[in-house]
């Protein structure tokens, strides 16, 4: 268990939003989103959640690590895949209840369990008022089923 200990935000808006303490302002159910940049080239890679252990682990190592509310467990991101998220600038939102980080990926550089760079690889697009889902032509830079075995 991280030993990092967060302190309560503060009711005081000033201080939360513009003081120097970090003090993040989980959720009900003890997470906050966290979103996930390339370091190199800024793009998005993906959205997910971390409790206070999560971003402890995260501050201490410098590999992001993430709270999997499917799972309801830790996650050390690139531990199956190999595809460690080095963190290179971790910020937070005015009001503490997110977080921004901006991560380089090692090994083929794949963040998503799909296996492509990002999550983030279908566009939403209308026609005739019906929403449908293209893929951006992003492809699996490795074989999900190879490296999770098969997905649930």
């Amino acid at each position: 268990m991280a030993d990092t200990i967060f302190p309560p935000p503060s009711p005081d808006k000033a201080v939360l939003e513009e003081g120097a303490v970090f003090s993040p302002r989980f959720d009900s159910s003890g997470l906050i989103t966290a979103v996930v940049t390339d370091a190199g080239d800024g793009m998005l890679l993906m959205v997910a959640y971390m409790n206070a252990e999560a971003l402890a682990l995260t501050l201490r190592t410098g590999i992001a690590h993430y709270w999997s509310r499917s799972r309801n467990s830790l996650w050390k991101k690139g531990e199956t895949s190999g595809n460690f998220q080095h963190v290179v600038d971790l910020r937070t939102d005015c009001d503490q209840d997110a977080v921004w980080l901006s991560v380089n990926v090692e090994g083929d550089q794949a963040t998503c369990h799909t296996g492509r760079r990002s999550c983030f690889y279908r566009k939403v697009v209308e026609d005739d008022g019906v929403a449908r889902l293209e893929n951006d032509g992003s492809e699996p830079v490795f074989d999900p089923a190879t490296v999770y075995g098969k997905l649930k």
